[in-house]
């Protein structure tokens, strides 16, 4: 489970997960209220259908609380390639190690399943600097930058990890 703590974990999404996801995203100063339903969509999915398998939602908690997320699926028309959707910590526990504990989360979720690629798409903002740092310290190389993507001076940034995982 990547805990060592005692009291934390990180589990599949559950139904009554929702609103403390929502609740958490709300603090996050970097989301749009768009970027916040887009994302809450995506949980929603996960948590009211536990058969679909596009959106894979897990959360990390200490003491029964949840403090960060991470939202991941295979990529349409792949057969071995990830994307992670959203990797989101609560901003009231930044810096404690918890966004690594999700993205190896998520690095060992494509591992298992045979996965090639784990893709992450982010913004160029200013605001996303310590976004696009986080995925650099954790080994992710700059595969494609697309300008004026979300807006006029607001490139897409794809980073991307490749696992030498045997695919069947």
């Amino acid at each position: 489970m990547l805990c060592k703590e005692k009291n934390c974990m990180i589990r599949k999404i559950k139904p009554d997960d929702v609103n403390s996801i929502n609740a958490m995203l709300q603090k996050v100063k970097n989301f749009s209220n768009k970027e916040i339903d887009v994302a809450m969509e995506l949980v929603n999915i996960a948590a009211s259908d536990s058969s679909q398998s596009d959106y894979n939602v897990f959360v990390y908690t200490e003491n029964n609380k949840i403090i960060g997320y991470h939202c991941i699926g295979l990529r349409p028309l792949t057969d071995a390639v990830y994307d992670l959707y959203w990797i989101v910590t609560d901003p009231d526990y930044t810096n404690k190690g918890i966004g690594k504990k999700l993205l190896l989360n998520a690095e060992q979720f494509v591992s298992e399943r045979g996965g090639r690629w784990l893709l992450i798409e982010t913004s160029s903002k200013e605001n996303y600097e310590g976004t696009r740092n986080f995925y650099l310290r954790n080994n992710y190389s700059i595969i494609s930058e697309i300008n004026d993507f979300y807006t006029v001076g607001d490139m897409l940034i794809v980073f991307g990890k490749y696992f030498n995982n045997k695919h069947n």
